[in-house]
């Protein structure tokens, strides 16, 4: 049994409306709960030309070695039309269960878990002995992710809290609690290319240079890249074009330009240098002797990464073990998490709820997850502070 309960504080974080960039109350409602238990919070409010102010919280319980920080956002993605829903997206309605709202999986109820299990476990001061436990919780993950845990993360460096490791609370399982821990992710990296001609109409085709033409044959060349077979740990790197654009309204005039728009999600057999100078080469081989141009441009953020399995790992999958009885998968797979900023500073991973409904009309959280996840923190502090 839990002293402390999940299922009320995850109801409170989703009635708290916190689309990216708003705070919506989620970060005052954890402060009031963290600071009567002990927790020095601190309210962290960056800024950043082009973006929108962001709120953090970073609270802290003890001072010392090993220190435990806990990761995650209370920012959420917009709930679509919400007449599509079957209870309010930010009522927190309980029906056969569940728990609807946004952000009940994606990733309030996994704070919320945290947070009771945390409570629990300092209600003990002797288990905590000469360690410490924080959370860096921002409202800018779901969002442009500049004035958010990066920035946290350098302001915590600067301060001295700089934890020897932390637990991402992202929903990592995709059927049941205990299918997968997150070790790693792979990187992510965007591609912008423009293909320039010469505009004409089309019924004089010898006085223009259709750039689609050339286009077309660079997205044929970047498709039929393999760029691996997959490693030990990650899945093969995958390049997608997600969008070609003209700008061009008419269909009686060749375009000056075209425009296609990649990502590409890779493994570490890969960088974002070595990527982006093979796509450049496979796309200038591709135009050549077509009398058309290329810019290209990239931009990411993300490189792909891997904890290796030791205490860290071990403590997790001994808690899922102990609560669920399955022995998680280690996992790379999936989008990107803040994980990718933390792995800089100490040794990360992820566990979280089911993530079947992240996103989605209807987000919603079965009771009993919450209940069991909390007991699997649990289990987690308890052997994290033990052993390390």
């Amino acid at each position: 049994m839990t002293t402390h309960d999940p299922i009320a504080h995850t109801a409170a974080l989703i009635r708290c409306a916190s689309i990216t960039p708003v705070e919506g109350g989620a970060l005052t409602y954890l402060q009031n709960v963290l600071e009567p238990a002990g927790f020095q919070c601190h309210r962290l409010v960056f800024s950043a030309p082009g973006t929108p102010d962001v709120d953090n919280l970073f609270a802290r319980i003890g001072g010392g070695a090993p220190h435990l920080c806990f990761a995650g956002h209370t920012d959420v993605v917009p709930t679509g039309d919400s007449a599509l829903w079957k209870h309010p997206p930010f009522d927190a309605a309980i029906a056969d269960g569940l728990m609807y709202g946004r952000g009940a999986i994606d990733m309030k109820g996994n704070i919320a878990c945290f947070l009771a299990a945390t409570l629990d476990f300092i209600a003990n001061p002797e288990k905590l002995g000469k360690g410490s436990i924080s959370l860096l919780i921002t409202g800018d993950e779901e969002g442009p992710a500049v004035n958010g845990t990066v920035k946290v993360l350098e302001w915590m460096a600067a301060k001295g809290h700089t934890p020897n490791h932390s637990l991402v609370g992202e929903p990592s399982n995709p059927e049941r609690l205990g299918d997968a821990i997150k070790i790693g992710r792979r990187g992510s990296l965007n591609g912008r290319l423009v293909v320039r001609g010469k505009q004409g109409h089309v019924a004089y085709p010898q006085l223009a240079n259709n750039p689609l033409r050339g286009l077309i044959r660079v997205c044929a060349a970047l498709n039929a890249l393999r760029l691996d077979e997959g490693t030990e740990v990650f899945t093969p790197s995958n390049l997608e074009i997600v969008s070609i654009e003209t700008g061009n309204p008419a269909y009686n005039v060749i375009p000056a330009a075209a425009e296609a728009r990649l990502n590409v999600r890779y493994n570490d057999r890969h960088s974002a240098a070595s990527l982006e100078a093979l796509i450049h080469r496979e796309a200038e081989n591709a135009l050549t002797g077509t009398g058309l141009t290329l810019e290209a441009s990239f931009n990411g953020n993300a490189d792909a990464f891997v904890t290796k399995p030791g205490p860290l790992v071990d403590t997790m999958i001994a808690a899922v073990h102990a609560a669920t009885g399955r022995t998680p998968e280690l996992s790379t797979t999936g989008g990107t998490s803040d994980a990718r900023f933390i792995k800089d500073y100490c040794p990360v991973i992820e566990f979280g709820l089911v993530n079947k409904t992240i996103h989605a009309i209807d987000e919603r959280v079965a009771l009993a997850d919450l209940t069991a996840l909390t007991g699997i923190y649990r289990g987690f502090l308890n052997g994290y502070f033990a052993v390390t």
